[in-house]
């Protein structure tokens, strides 16, 4: 397949995929409320603890699908949003809890990172015409402001106990970066400037501050100061130790996408923008075995080498938007190395993609179990299908599948 962004044959290539996993998540629904994770081949894995950010991301993902035309979207947003309501929703505390089993919080720690994905899903529910939308999004929306959003700094605090008595002094890049993700979804769906002004501030952070000062890489961990903390590593999916050059690819297209909804005014975005993609292309992709390792030093040394589907995914998105916005002949080299890849090791034709492969580029399953989810894949299919870099939800429209 000739991976060439706008090329007829590319395009219904996309589609087919789109459509592939779409149907293979359209599984995922629980009998008992929420999601089943699915396992390689789409049978239900036993384990029936359910993520909030697993949640969420259905949720997001099934409004692009279900604005393309994919039939039983409905069912999968529904879904969502009620177990968000029902099982995810802390009654007595308030907030969302991380983790829910069939007896109630698994993980009731209140975190930035999954009520981000809660603003995202209402943001999504919104734009589908849920009619628990308002309730979830105004109740998420006064969530962030009481706890999470930190004014004097610009950006969110990271973790709360379940009954919201203890803030960690911990900061972090990625439930800012999702934070960032979720504003323009909000702004995109309700005009308030209250979230594109937020969203603009964290990008100031991390384009302004950090990237310039650290070669055009982001420091992923902070102190309660929002001093670079280097020393820092925890849970090794979520908060690595060095930085994440999956990460730099997604902010990178964040940026890109702020930028267009705030009137394509800063003259610099586009250049930071390519500068921090550009530093995680060349520091991560494995020149031997092709494909992203999932962290590197402040040096851009690798550190961990394992080879995930999500930065590639997102390299992907990133690329589509600069081929879009600023194009350069070493944009379409890129994604096309980044489509031959994923396709050779980690799509597969039971659908989904296949979440971790070993040095020899064979599926493996050090950090996960089944597939996880969709929203990573189906949006790396979906953004090179529409002509705009952002307002996504109505971008999708213009798709038949």
């Amino acid at each position: 397949m000739p991976h060439t962004l706008n090329d007829a044959d590319h395009q219904n290539w996309l589609r087919k995929e789109a459509r592939a996993q779409f149907a293979f998540f359209a599984n995922s629904c629980h009998p008992q409320g929420g999601f089943h994770v699915l396992g390689m081949t789409g049978a239900p894995l036993s384990d029936s603890t359910q993520v909030l950010h697993t949640t969420t991301r259905l949720v997001h993902s099934y409004t692009l699908g279900k604005h393309a035309g994919v039939a039983g979207a409905d069912r999968i947003i529904d879904q969502g949003v009620q177990y968000l309501l029902s099982g995810h929703r802390d009654a007595d505390n308030g907030g969302y809890a991380w983790a829910v089993g069939p007896d109630g919080f698994v993980d009731g720690r209140k975190l930035a990172y999954g009520h981000v994905f809660v603003l995202l899903a209402a943001s999504a529910a919104t734009h589908a015409g849920h009619p628990d939308a308002k309730t979830l999004f105004d109740d998420i929306d006064q969530i962030l402001d009481q706890y999470f959003w930190d004014d004097e700094a610009g950006r969110f605090v990271d973790e709360f106990s379940q009954d919201w008595s203890e803030l960690k002094p911990y900061r972090g890049m990625n439930a800012n970066m999702h934070g960032v993700e979720a504003l323009l979804a909000a702004f995109e769906v309700t005009g308030s400037e209250k979230y594109l002004t937020r969203a603009g501030r964290i990008l100031a952070f991390f384009f302004d501050q950090m990237a310039p000062n650290y070669g055009w890489r982001l420091p992923e961990h902070y102190d309660a100061q929002w001093v670079v903390d280097k020393s820092f590593a925890g849970n090794p999916m979520f908060q690595p130790a060095g930085t994440t050059p999956g990460h730099s690819f997604e902010l990178g297209r964040l940026l890109i996408q702020y930028w267009d909804l705030a009137g394509r005014v800063d003259e610099t975005a586009l250049s930071k923008a390519r500068q921090v993609i550009y530093r995680a292309l060349e520091d991560a992709w494995d020149k031997e075995k092709g494909g992203f390792a999932y962290t590197l030093t402040f040096d851009g040394t690798v550190d961990v080498p394992n080879r995930y589907w999500w930065p590639v995914t997102e390299a992907i998105g990133a690329l589509t938007a600069l081929s879009k916005v600023d194009p350069k002949p070493e944009d379409g080299e890129w994604y096309r190395r980044c489509w031959q890849f994923a396709e050779a090791h980690f799509m597969d034709e039971t659908g989904g993609w296949i979440p971790e492969i070993d040095s020899d580029g064979k599926p493996d399953a050090t950090q996960f179990d089944g597939k996880p989810d969709i929203y990573h894949a189906i949006q790396a299919t979906l953004l090179p299908l529409v002509p705009g870099v952002s307002r996504l939800y109505d971008e999708v429209k213009t798709i038949s599948l």
